[in-house]
C-alpha cells in the first residue's frame, strides 16, 4: 500500500502511537504515561484533557521518529480502554468531569440493587452480559445523577457520551475512543464517523431501552 498508517493505543496507564510504512513495518513510535486519579477507595479516574494531550504528543513523537508529516498518513486506527467513560459538551468538546475508568467500582451497590429487583436477566437477554460496574452503562447513570446539571443538559442534547453512528441517535453515548475521535476531528479534516463494534452497540441499546 502507499502512504503510512498511524495506530493509536490509548491504554489505561499510557498512550502509545505507532507509524507503519507501506510494508507495514514500524517506522516510528511514541509513548507517554498519564496520571491515575483515586478520589476514594474503589474509584479510579483519568483527566480526559491529559489523555488528549498524551495522544497529541505521542503522535508527534512517532511522526518525528518516522520522519514523515501528518499529511503522509493514509489511515488512522484507535484501540482504547474499552469501558472507560467520558461525557463531554457537544458544542465545546470539553469533558464535564474526569473520565470514570473501567476499573472503577463506584456503581457496585447500584448493580446489586438491580440484581435484587431481578433485572439482570433483562440485561443478559439484551446484551449477553452480566450486571457489573465494569460496563459503561451504570457509569453513565452515575454521572447523570451526580454531576450537577448533567441530566438536564443531556435531555437538551447538550452532552455526548459516545461512539459511532449512535452519536446521531441520541445526546448520550459511550466510551473513550469517540471522544478522542471528536478531538481529532476538530483539528483534522476527517469524516465525521465514530466507529463502534456490535458489542458496544448492544450495551448502549440496553441502557437506552432501560430509560424508557
Amino acid at each position: 500500500m502507499s502512504g503510512y498508517v498511524l495506530a493509536i493505543d490509548q491504554g489505561t496507564t499510557s498512550t502509545r502511537a505507532i507509524v507503519f510504512d507501506g510494508e507495514m513495518k514500524i517506522a516510528g513510535v511514541g509513548q507517554k504515561e498519564f496520571t491515575q486519579i483515586y478520589p476514594r477507595s474503589g474509584w479510579v479516574e483519568h483527566d480526559p484533557e491529559e489523555i488528549w494531550d498524551s495522544v497529541v504528543s505521542t503522535i508527534q513523537m512517532a511522526l518525528r521518529e518516522a520522519k514523515v508529516k501528518a499529511t503522509d498518513i493514509a489511515a488512522l486506527g484507535i484501540t482504547n480502554q474499552r469501558e472507560t467513560v467520558v461525557v463531554w459538551e457537544r458544542e465545546t468538546g470539553k469533558p464535564i468531569q474526569n473520565a470514570i475508568v473501567w476499573q472503577d467500582r463506584r456503581t457496585a451497590s447500584y448493580c446489586e440493587n438491580l440484581k435484587r429487583q431481578d433485572l439482570e436477566k433483562i440485561f443478559t437477554r439484551k446484551t449477553g452480559l452480566i450486571l457489573d460496574p465494569y460496563f459503561s452503562g451504570t457509569k453513565l447513570s452515575w454521572m447523570l445523577a451526580n454531576v450537577k446539571g448533567a441530566r438536564a443538559r443531556a435531555a437538551k442534547g447538550e452532552l455526548c457520551f459516545g461512539t459511532e453512528e449512535v452519536l446521531a441517535e441520541a445526546p448520550e453515548q459511550e466510551r473513550m475512543e469517540a471522544w478522542i475521535m471528536t478531538e481529532v476531528d476538530r483539528g483534522v479534516p476527517l469524516p465525521g464517523l465514530y466507529p463502534m463494534n456490535a458489542e458496544t452497540k448492544q450495551r448502549y441499546q440496553a441502557w437506552k431501552d432501560g430509560q424508557k
